[in-house]
């Protein structure tokens, strides 16, 4: 028995679950990732599968050749395979009889506050129960405005609104190269990631996604694992034909400890690095894998800033100046006042998510067109953009005077503020 209890999110791809050429399932992986799942739940870890796959399973349900353009076609076949693949996944599960609960959303389902912490809520009770809930994006329902992207950012998404200590991205290489190993020979394994704020030299994420059936490719990894890190989970790039392997790697980064262990630092050669790393795993007999190190407790974003970064979507910008932007990211940050505020992009509502971009005053106080503005952070502001027009640049006693009436002094408060730790 292991002496610690992990939350663990296991992300599969499209690819992994299905055969690109003949749209088969891949039944042998699946039950490969069902029997490591029950052991590790078995060592006393709670787990949550991201599967990806409803429209790869509908496209041979239909006998489609491809994915078709149309969102309306896209969501009937999404509608077919999701059933299918749902209950493939209960009854390899019930071979154990072990429970499992599906959760379907769209970015409209975390939209609010409330709902955030209700899907939190929700998935945490499951855990509790002992099931194994299986969350996908409902793709019979979202469109481009709701949609997550890919199930690389929802596993993120997921594994931050749970608090996850750990996020496995499965997928058809066994780590992260700084090219594709199938095109370029030369190309070099990134095993580990202290500090992925620090960027990733060399490493070309351009080739896109691994197949036709799915959606993602390396850099879509990448981003998640920012995601991920940010908010304080350790993400693990590795092969999906070999799912056992999970365990193996669990060990190993328990061996670690991770969260007592300083993380390695960067070295002039970040291949210096990766060859330490990988004498490391050869002496301990672990598999190939990128580990993404998560960032420490004083870095990560809190639940709430996590959901306001990465959960919603934005409606539109709030164009501050450099002294508004000290004001609101310092230690003990202030609230955005109007008179930090240069412009405004769009048209939103009030307590909408927009973006804050950092911009430069004209000598007249209008905005400099010469400069270019520079995303820096999400806010829900107090005022709808009509609003935030009229009172941008006076000091907050005017407020009132200009509009007729002042429901806050602030355009926004702290606590609706958010902003990247790197």
């Amino acid at each position: 028995m292991m002496s610690n209890s992990y939350t663990i999110v296991i992300k599969l791809g499209s690819s992994s679950l299905v055969d690109e050429t003949t749209k088969e399932p891949k039944l042998s992986i699946m039950s490969l990732i069902v029997e490591t799942v029950v052991r590790l739940k078995r060592l006393g870890h709670r787990v949550i599968i991201v599967s990806s796959g409803g429209i790869a399973v509908g496209l041979k349900i239909l006998n489609l050749e491809k994915r078709p353009k149309r969102l309306s076609e896209v969501q009937a076949i999404a509608a077919v395979g999701q059933g299918r693949l749902i209950g493939r996944w209960d009854r390899l599960f019930a071979e154990f009889d072990q429970r499992i609960a599906q959760i379907l959303i769209t970015r409209n389902d975390i939209a609010d506050w409330s709902q955030y912490k209700n899907a939190q809520n929700t998935i945490d009770e499951l855990l509790k129960m002992g099931v194994v809930p299986i969350v996908n994006e409902n793709d019979t329902l979202s469109v481009s405005e709701i949609k997550f992207g890919d199930n690389d950012t929802l596993s993120a998404i997921t594994a931050a609104l749970i608090g996850a200590d750990y996020l496995f991205l499965l997928t058809d290489v066994d780590c992260l190269y700084t090219d594709n190993p199938r095109t370029n020979p030369d190309a070099k394994k990134i095993l580990i990631v202290p500090e992925l704020a620090r960027g990733l030299p060399g490493v070309n994420t351009s080739s896109g996604s691994g197949s036709d059936v799915g959606t993602g490719g390396m850099q879509t990894k990448i981003i998640a694992a920012d995601l991920a890190t940010n908010a304080g989970v350790h993400t693990i790039v590795m092969k999906s034909d070999a799912p056992a392997n999970i365990l193996k790697v669990v060990n190993y980064i328990q061996s670690l400890d991770l969260d007592k262990e300083s993380p390695p630092d960067y070295t002039e050669d970040l291949q210096e690095l990766q060859g330490h790393e990988l004498k490391r795993l050869e002496e301990l007999n672990v598999p190939l894998h990128t580990k993404f190190i998560a960032n420490d407790h004083q870095k990560h974003l809190k639940n709430k800033e996590f959901w306001l970064l990465h959960g919603l979507v934005s409606g539109g910008a709030i164009i501050i100046d450099k002294g508004a932007y000290a004001a609101i990211t310092r230690k003990n940050k202030a609230g955005l006042l109007p008179a930090g505020v240069i412009d405004v992009e769009g048209h939103f509502h009030e307590m909408e998510c927009v973006d804050i971009k950092l911009g430069k005053r004209s000598q007249d106080g209008t905005l400099d067109p010469t400069v270019p503005l520079k995303t820096v952070g999400r806010a829900r502001p107090n005022y709808t953009s009509t609003d935030l027009s009229k009172i941008k640049g006076f000091q907050s006693e005017k407020i009132e005077d200009i509009l007729g009436y002042s429901d806050s002094e602030y355009v926004a408060h702290r606590q609706n503020l958010a902003f990247p730790p790197h």
